[in-house]
């Protein structure tokens, strides 16, 4: 936990946001896998956690904004939960940790939940994402379970989205650390793998140093050879001399601040030619957004340089075609970038993500309402802040049933030359990703320095051999 201070801050500067009723705050409980006592690793609710700092199952927490009294809900350990768990902090002990006096049994919720509803208070509660707590939700105050995320609070939402879209010195303290670790594992991939590896083995050495930093991942490790799959949490392939390796990981932090980094380097000592023209247009399209972060410049405007930039350089490859205004513009570039260059940090990989995109990323002025192949996947879009963390992650990613349905409706034929594409059909992808935390002037890249240029990748390589 960070200090108490940290905490009582928090708690008073939402209360200044928001005029009155009852403020819910629901923990996340324990995940069984199989069994009620096989469990996957806990991890708390990141608002929860951000207000309370708690990170342990089965808690709520109430701010009474017109009494300005603040409850924590849950149990002390029985003499059971000793005996299989051991002597641990007590709740209380906990709760004064993070300024907290008031502590009441779990089971009392529901009767202070009553009384509020029947003296016609509002209950403000934020998206639930679990279905645990979906069900408590519907329970309490008889919504239907598909109304729930509708009915959740709008200016509750707002309120947790202002603070903690703006990152405090303790904040990018510890998101500066996940940057730097996640960045020697990165180099600890790099240095390790070579031909006839399995991902499986590369993927195994992240975990275990996350691990071992005393935090975890901050997601499942992405570790493939088919970096076309945007997503890729298959480790079974072979690694063969002449392929890409992608590596997209991250550590989370024990106070559960992530990194993001991607990394595309050669399973072999270098780049093909092909791979290096490639990749120089990626690593042109990062160096291009990174340049344009600073206060008040919108991300999207940032977003649709980087593709233009990606466009350009597609086209000098023989790649695409015409005009490239009108190309993005359209939305042919989603051919070989169907994704958005980045988006918010923070306690989580995609900060607040459960929270609604509209509010994380865009804004009242700025409504998310596209349905453009590409664009819509853009998270953020709004104009930058002071303390704002964010990626920085422009891509290619040659799709061949992506290139089969387009080509055979002849999709963006004046933009894209399919001839030529059919040649790159078994190029795969490639990423490049850091983090960067918004300056009162420009911004900064969180972490170290991690190899970039197809120049410091191949030296780190050929030392492997």
């Amino acid at each position: 936990m960070f200090e108490k201070k940290v905490y009582l801050q928090r708690r008073a500067a939402l209360q200044s946001k928001l005029n009155s009723g009852i403020l819910l705050f629901l923990g996340n409980e324990d995940s069984p896998m199989n069994f009620k006592d096989n469990i996957y690793h806990f991890r708390q609710d990141s608002t929860f956690l951000y207000y309370f700092g708690i990170n342990e199952p089965s808690l709520a927490a109430i701010i009474d904004l017109d009494e300005d009294e603040t409850i924590l809900f849950g149990n002390e350990m029985s003499i059971d939960d000793i005996v299989w768990m051991g002597r641990q902090k007590t709740l209380a002990e906990k709760s004064a940790d993070s300024g907290l006096s008031k502590i009441l049994p779990l089971d009392q919720l529901d009767n202070y939940l009553k009384k509020y509803q029947e003296k016609n208070r509002s209950v403000h509660f934020l998206p639930p994402y679990r279905p645990e707590n979906i069900i408590k939700l519907t329970n309490w105050f008889n919504i239907p379970t598909d109304q729930i995320k509708e009915r959740s609070s709008l200016s509750f939402i707002k309120a947790v989205v202002a603070q903690r879209s703006v990152k405090s010195t303790e904040e990018i303290a510890e998101l500066d650390r996940a940057a730097a670790i996640s960045a020697d594992i990165h180099l600890m991939v790099m240095q390790q793998a070579k031909p006839g590896m399995y991902e499986r083995e590369l993927a195994a050495k992240i975990q275990s140093e996350a691990l071992a930093s005393g935090g975890n991942l901050a997601y499942p490790v992405i570790l493939t050879v088919q970096g076309e799959i945007l997503h890729n949490h298959y480790y079974g392939n072979q690694l063969k001399e002449g392929q890409l390796v992608l590596n997209d990981s991250g550590v989370e932090t024990a106070l559960g601040y992530a990194g993001d980094l991607t990394r595309t380097f050669p399973v072999g000592k270098t780049f093909s030619a092909e791979q290096k023209d490639v990749y120089d247009i990626v690593l042109n399209a990062y160096n291009h957004a990174k340049d344009l972060l600073a206060p008040g410049v919108r991300y999207l405007d940032v977003h649709l340089a980087s593709c233009k930039i990606l466009a350009q350089g597609l086209k000098d490859i023989g790649l695409m075609k015409g005009n490239i205004d009108d190309a993005v513009q359209a939305g042919a570039h989603a051919m070989f970038f169907q994704c958005g260059t980045g988006h918010m940090m923070g306690l989580d990989v995609h900060d607040m993500e459960d929270l609604g995109e509209q509010y994380v990323g865009y804004t009242d002025d700025l409504v998310k309402n596209t349905t453009q192949f590409g664009l819509k996947s853009l998270r953020l879009g709004k104009a930058l802040e002071e303390g704002y963390v964010l990626t920085v992650e422009p891509g290619i990613y040659i799709i061949p049933e992506l290139i089969d349905r387009w080509k055979a409706s002849n999709q963006f034929a004046e933009y894209i030359n399919y001839d030529q594409l059919e040649t790159f059909r078994n190029f795969s992808g490639i990423r490049v990703e850091d983090d960067f935390l918004i300056t009162d002037s420009g911004s900064r890249m969180l972490g170290k320095h991690l190899a970039l240029t197809t120049e410091e990748i191949e030296a780190i390589r050929s030392e492997t051999y």
